[in-house]
């Protein structure tokens, strides 16, 4: 007895076709090249808030002491030390250069300014923190000193 067959409508086979044409090529995209633009997206967002504190020193001295208000810590210290980390750290995450180590003290920033500061800001936290995951985890790429380094030290075993 045969089996009966339904066949798909023509109007839904195309449009299938387009998306796993696109998903296919979607996939070829090497992680590397988000991997790069992660540590440029998550790097400029400190850099920035740290140029900021080094332009207006006072002001940051400020936001310490009137609107951050973190407990055990002196405004002045608080806001030197926000500004080296915000200003140093992101260049490191730049050149992929010990980037994994990198984002621990970013991470340790978003977990305070979350808890402490602004908690109504979570979503915009997570995604920090999920950017700064995915680089400690996954490690930065082949467009980094990182990786180049590696390489070196595997050449040197073999």
């Amino acid at each position: 007895m045969p089996v009966a067959t339904t066949a798909v409508p023509s109007w839904l086979i195309k449009p299938r076709n387009y998306f796993v044409a696109a998903r296919t090529l979607l996939a070829r995209l090497p992680f590397s090249v988000i991997q790069l633009a992660m540590r440029i997206a998550i790097g400029f967002v400190f850099f920035n808030s740290g140029l900021l504190k080094l332009k207006s020193f006072e002001f940051a001295v400020k936001l310490f002491e009137q609107e951050y208000r973190l407990p055990f810590i002196d405004p002045v210290l608080g806001a030197q030390l926000a500004t080296a980390v915000e200003i140093a750290v992101p260049v490191f995450l730049f050149l992929g250069l010990g980037t994994r180590i990198a984002t621990l003290p970013l991470l340790g920033m978003v977990v305070v300014i979350e808890i402490l500061v602004y908690p109504q800001a979570w979503v915009e936290h997570l995604l920090w923190a999920s950017v700064l995951v995915v680089l400690l985890t996954r490690g930065p790429g082949t467009f980094s000193l990182d990786h180049l380094i590696e390489k070196r030290l595997a050449r040197g075993q073999a």
